[in-house]
């Protein structure tokens, strides 16, 4: 479904992305592991198209998303769906205002099949009855369901978490971990997930990437990658202050 090619990225004199590599297939769970700062945000800002490489091509269902139009682009967002790392909520809308948005901007719909569609969604991410209340009344964990709910409203294809795990205790971490597999075996759909959580990595990937240096440096299974030789992922996934990854990403 999503080929990445060579895809290099600079901020500054900063080279964030490398001549990066990836392949994701239709229907699979892929999650990129890496330390804070990486570059983990900024691979998924391409995928949607939010930031363009300064070379290489992003390839989705065979169109290079790198030469749309503005106006081809926004067509192609819609089969996303996007979890930010904050939620990120509109705090003067109401939990049934963020989460119909885009069913609002995007498809003429009635206000009654809104309303439904709504609910349906929150009931979903095990939310009911909230549609009236303000995202300050909410906690971190049902800010992020909120958000999820929000992100699956117009039944996307694809799936994009940022950090889906950051913020919220271990208890609502492993709730949001049950709800990514849920929502991957109802909805079928491809999913995307940056973390550097690797109990949440290890519980919803069906393959993990490393990035590293602006490379992915190793994929595969949670087992392969829990019973890796690379050092330096090895390092990563153990937590270790020593090994090949000094202080810098």
């Amino acid at each position: 479904m999503i080929d990445i090619r060579q895809v290099t990225k600079f901020f500054d004199k900063k080279k964030v992305l490398a001549k990066l590599d990836l392949k994701i297939n239709k229907g699979e769970t892929f999650v990129i592991i890496g330390r804070s700062g990486c570059g983990k945000s900024v691979l998924l800002k391409h995928i949607i198209g939010i930031l363009k490489p300064d070379s290489g091509e992003i390839m989705i269902d065979g169109r290079n998303i790198t030469t749309m139009s503005e106006r081809d682009l926004n067509t192609l967002r819609l089969r996303f769906g996007m979890l930010f790392q904050g939620a990120a909520l509109f705090d003067s809308l109401t939990v049934g205002e963020n989460v119909a948005f885009g069913l609002i901007e995007h498809q003429s719909l009635g206000k009654e099949q809104i309303y439904t569609l709504v609910k349906e969604k929150l009931a979903l991410v095990g939310l009911e009855s909230i549609e009236d209340l303000m995202p300050s009344e909410l906690s971190g964990g049902m800010k992020k369901r909120v958000g999820l709910a929000r992100a699956i409203a117009m039944n996307p294809e694809l799936i994009l978490y940022d950090e889906p795990t950051t913020g919220v205790d271990p208890i609502m971490a492993d709730a949001i971990n049950n709800l990514i597999l849920d929502l991957h075996s109802k909805l079928s759909v491809t999913s995307i997930a940056v973390t550097h959580d690797m109990r949440s990595a290890y519980r919803i990937a069906d393959r993990i990437g490393m990035l590293y240096q602006g490379k992915i440096i190793e994929i595969g299974t949670p087992d392969e990658i829990k019973n890796t030789k690379n050092p330096v992922v090895r390092q990563f996934i153990t937590g270790s202050a020593h090994g090949p990854i000094a202080g810098h990403t």
